[in-house]
């Protein structure tokens, strides 16, 4: 009870907390901002432009939602999970498709068939165990990004089929599709301005409207902050995605477990990284990369980085050192509290 109340007090905070910055930004700003809690996170969304622009927004999310979320048996990976075979719409499938091209990329450090293992732990219904081996082991059998089979359709569709003991979740890609969408949809519409926030998967379009980039916060992944930023990244025409374990997690005798698993072990991925922020311009590949680098670990991600030329990253390891990037690195600053903290600058 007191967790549940503990995550309730939380929720409730960012809600007034976000409706002060409404005001706020509705003065100095002029910008129309929304707030709504919808794929499990308080969302944010400010526009410089009509207010029709944030209904039609909540509308395009709630339809999301409807389609992707794993939990709601009839949505369309609802179905599919539940009939084995599918037939996606031309949106899904497209989302499908880029999720499957990162799981490869990464080589399976995303593996969007993970869920079932997620669920043994009690991530997806916060009844949280650890779970046996042999429960593990079995489940892992069935984790296997590659046995997803899609075969076209017409206009867009396909015909999607998974394994009998499998299940799928794009729930580690889907904010940042989410906020791409909207960040195309609003240029598209002529907004030069534009902030979103999906729960700390950031996307912004341009600068601010008074011609500033926008500062968006890096949350700290350690308990011993009050502020609760560890630093700032200025920011224009890109997303900005973190994943941390702080994010969902629990603890057991004195050990953390939290919800980033590694795919090879079935095991929560701890590799020395307790934090791992993407930034770029596409918000899809953001979100996938930034869960699959934090299980790939420091020395890893930094390889893979330099393989790349479509992102930068800030990685922040457990005993509080501050990695960056080197195309990011005149544009990010430590906050007040984290000043003496150890930065590197990665370059390749």
């Amino acid at each position: 009870m007191k967790k549940l109340l503990g995550v309730v007090g939380v929720v409730l905070g960012l809600a007034v907390f976000l409706v002060i910055l409404k005001f706020y930004h509705a003065k100095e700003d002029n910008l129309e901002t929304t707030t709504l809690y919808a794929m499990d996170t308080l969302m944010e969304i400010q526009v410089a432009g009509d207010e029709a622009l944030l209904d039609e927004s909540e509308r395009r999310i709630g339809n999301l939602e409807k389609a992707l979320s794993v939990t709601d048996p009839e949505s369309e990976i609802g179905l599919l999970n539940e009939k084995k075979q599918y037939t996606m719409s031309k949106q899904t499938t497209e989302i499908l498709k880029n999720a499957l091209d990162i799981c490869k990329e990464t080589d399976g450090d995303l593996d969007i068939s993970i869920y079932p293992v997620l669920t043994a732990w009690g991530f997806t219904t916060s009844k949280y165990r650890i779970p046996e081996e042999t429960e593990i082991k079995d489940l892992l059998k069935y984790v296997d990004y590659r046995r997803i089979s899609i075969r076209n359709g017409s206009n867009g569709t396909s015909l999607v089929t998974i394994p009998s003991d499998m299940k799928i979740d794009l729930g580690s890609i889907v904010k940042g599709y989410t906020s791409n969408m909207l960040a195309d949809y609003y240029r598209k519409m002529g907004v030069k301005s534009a902030l979103i926030n999906l729960g700390g998967n950031v996307q912004c379009v341009g600068k601010k409207p008074n011609g500033q980039p926008w500062n968006v916060a890096i949350k700290s992944p350690f308990k011993d902050t009050k502020s609760g930023i560890l630093g700032v990244i200025k920011a224009e025409d890109v997303a900005i995605i973190t994943s941390g374990g702080y994010e969902r997690f629990f603890e057991s005798n004195g050990e953390v477990f939290w919800h980033i698993l590694d795919p090879d072990t079935g095991k929560p991925a701890k590799n020395g990284l307790v934090s791992v922020t993407i930034i770029g311009k596409d918000g899809l590949m953001c979100d996938g990369f930034s869960t699959a680098l934090f299980v790939k670990g420091l020395d890893e991600a930094i390889d893979f980085w330099k393989t790349r030329d479509d992102f930068d990253a800030v990685f922040i390891t457990d005993d509080g050192n501050v990695y960056v990037t080197e195309g990011i690195a005149d544009k990010f600053s430590l906050s007040s509290e984290y000043y003496d903290a150890k930065l590197t600058v990665v370059r390749k």
